[in-house]
C-alpha cells in the first residue's frame, strides 16, 4: 500500500532540493484532451543524482513517483487521478546536450531536452535525428522513449526504439543505470535498454539517452496522390517500395473528413486539389545527392496510373510547396481536436488487412450511431487513426454514454484483425483494462513479473501500463 504525500514529506523534499526544483502544480495536473485532472506535489530536478535523491525518499516513504516528460501523451500516463497523492517529477528543467559526435552518428542529450532541439542540434551538425511527430516542439525525449514513440518516419527509421543506443535510468530504490553506450553492438545479456524504452516509467526514470543519427537527405521531395481506395492506396504503397526503394521515408493515408474538419475548424491550409477526393495518400521521399525526388515521384505517379492506383496528384516542386503538403497532415489532429472527438484510438493491424478493417468498421458504427469517422494515419506501418466523431451540430458531450460502446466496437474489431490496440500512444492508464482483455495471460504474468522483481513496492507511475494490485 502507497503512501500519500505529506507536509512533512514536503519539507524533507525541500531540504535535499533547492528552490528552483519546486513548482506549481497546475500545468502537470493536466492531460492535452481534458479527460483527467491529476494529483501530486510536483518536483523538478536538475540532474540525475538529484533524481536518484528524490527517488530515494519515495521509496524510503513508499511515495508513488509520476514522471512528467512533456505532457503531451495521450493516454493518462503522466495523470494520477486517484489513489495517495504521489511525486509529480518533471523532466524539464534537464536540458543538457552532453556531446555530439558525429563522425559516430550519435547524440548524447538529457532526458528533458525537447524533441525539436535535438532535430536542431543534429542539424547544426549536417546529421538528422529521424523521429519526427506533430507534439515535437514541445515533447521531451525522456517521455518519447518511455512510450517509445512512432511518428511519421518509422516506415523507413523505425520507432523511438530504433532511435536509442543507450540509457541513463534511476531505478526504483534510487540507484543509477549508468548506460549511455554509443555502441551498436553489444550482446552482454539481457537488452535492459529496450526493456526501460516503452516501460513508460513503470519501471525507471529515463535521465539521460545517447540517441542515433542518421545522414541527412541531400535531397527530399513529397507527393500528394488521390487513390480511389484504401486498397489503392496498399498497392501504390507497394509499387513505390519498388521504385523508390529505402529512400521512401514516409507514407499517410488522408480522407476526405480530415479536409472537411480542417475547412471547418481550421487551421487554415492550402489545399492542393478543386474537389477534395474521398482517399488520398501523402508520400515523403529522401535521396542521396544523385537521387532526383521529383523524378522518382513522377515515376510512381505514372505507373500508378496506368495500374488505376491513383487519378490525380500534386509533386511539390519546392521545399516550400513540400511544407504545404506536410501541413495538411500535420494539422489534422489539431482540427481533430477542436471538433472534439466521441472516442479516438491509436490502433494497428496487418497491413493487407487495411482495407477490410476499415469497410468493417464503417459498417458496424453505422449500426450503433450517425457518426463521423476520420480514419487518416501511417499507412507504412499499419498505424491508423481511427477517430469517431458527432455530426455537425452535436458535440462530443451530447455522445458521453457512447463512447465506451464506440471503444470497444473499434479495439475489438482490431484485435479481430490480429493488431494492436495501441500502436504508438502506449497503454497509460487510459488502456490498462484493454491490455489485460486483449492480451495473452501469458504476456500479462510476464509484464507482472518484470514489474514485481524491478518495482517490488510499485512506487513507479502506479496504475499505468500494469494494474495495482
Amino acid at each position: 500500500m502507497l503512501n500519500p504525500v505529506t507536509p512533512a514529506f514536503e519539507a524533507e523534499l525541500r531540504a535535499i532540493l533547492p528552490a528552483a526544483a519546486f513548482k506549481d502544480a497546475t500545468p502537470y495536473v493536466t492531460e492535452p484532451r481534458g479527460r483527467w485532472k491529476g494529483q501530486g506535489f510536483v518536483v523538478a530536478p536538475a540532474s540525475t543524482d538529484e533524481v536518484a535523491a528524490v527517488v530515494r525518499a519515495c521509496a524510503a516513504a513508499r511515495i508513488g513517483i509520476v514522471p512528467y516528460s512533456g505532457g503531451t501523451g495521450l493516454v493518462g500516463g503522466q495523470i494520477m487521478e486517484t489513489g495517495p497523492a504521489p511525486v509529480v517529477l518533471t523532466l524539464d528543467r534537464m536540458t543538457r546536450i552532453h556531446a555530439v559526435y558525429p563522425s559516430e552518428n550519435v547524440l548524447v542529450c538529457d532526458a528533458g531536452v525537447i524533441l525539436a532541439d535535438v532535430q536542431k542540434v543534429a542539424e547544426d551538425a549536417d546529421r538528422m535525428f529521424a523521429l519526427s511527430l506533430a507534439s515535437e516542439g514541445s515533447a521531451r525525449i525522456g517521455g518519447l522513449l518511455a512510450t517509445n514513440a512512432g511518428g511519421v518516419n518509422v516506415l523507413r527509421y523505425g520507432n523511438a526504439r530504433a532511435q536509442c543506443l543507450g540509457l541513463e535510468v534511476v531505478r526504483p530504490d534510487g540507484s543509477i543505470w549508468r548506460g549511455l553506450s554509443r555502441l551498436r553492438k553489444d550482446n552482454t545479456g539481457y537488452d535492459l535498454r529496450n526493456l526501460m524504452i516503452g516501460s513508460e516509467g513503470s519501471l525507471g526514470i529515463i535521465t539521460a539517452a545517447a540517441l542515433r543519427l542518421v545522414p541527412r537527405p541531400a535531397a527530399t521531395g513529397a507527393a500528394m496522390m488521390v487513390v480511389p481506395s484504401p486498397q489503392a492506396a496498399l498497392d501504390l504503397l507497394a509499387l513505390a517500395g519498388d521504385v523508390i526503394g529505402d529512400s521512401l521515408s514516409a507514407f499517410e493515408l488522408i480522407n476526405r473528413q480530415g479536409f472537411d474538419f480542417l475547412s471547418e475548424v481550421g487551421p487554415e491550409v492550402k489545399t492542393p486539389f478543386a474537389e477534395i477526393p474521398e482517399w488520398c495518400v501523402l508520400i515523403d521521399v529522401g535521396m542521396s545527392a544523385s537521387g532526383d525526388p521529383v523524378a522518382s515521384l513522377t515515376t510512381l505517379f505514372e505507373l500508378g496510373m496506368n495500374a488505376g492506383l491513383t487519378t490525380d496528384g500534386v509533386i511539390a516542386q519546392s521545399a516550400g510547396q513540400r511544407a504545404d503538403l506536410w501541413a495538411i497532415r500535420e494539422n489534422i489532429p489539431e482540427a481533430n481536436r477542436r471538433i472534439g472527438s466521441i472516442s479516438s484510438h491509436d490502433i494497428s493491424v496487418p497491413l493487407s488487412t487495411i482495407p477490410d478493417f476499415i469497410d468493417a468498421g464503417k459498417a458496424r458504427l453505422a449500426k450503433l450511431g450517425d457518426y463521423r469517422i476520420n480514419c487518416f494515419g501511417h499507412l507504412g506501418d499499419g498505424n491508423l487513426h481511427y477517430n469517431v466523431f458527432p455530426q455537425p451540430g452535436w458535440t462530443r458531450a451530447d455522445h458521453e454514454d457512447d463512447r465506451q460502446a464506440v471503444k470497444t466496437l473499434v479495439h475489438d474489431l482490431a484485435h479481430e484483425f490480429g493488431g494492436s490496440v495501441s500502436a504508438e500512444h502506449g497503454v497509460g492508464r487510459l488502456k490498462v483494462s484493454d491490455l489485460a482483455t486483449y492480451a495473452s495471460p501469458e504476456k500479462l504474468a510476464m509484464m507482472r513479473a518484470i514489474k514485481t522483481a524491478l518495482d517490488p513496492m510499485g512506487i513507479m507511475n502506479p496504475g499505468a501500463v500494469v494494474p495495482i494490485i
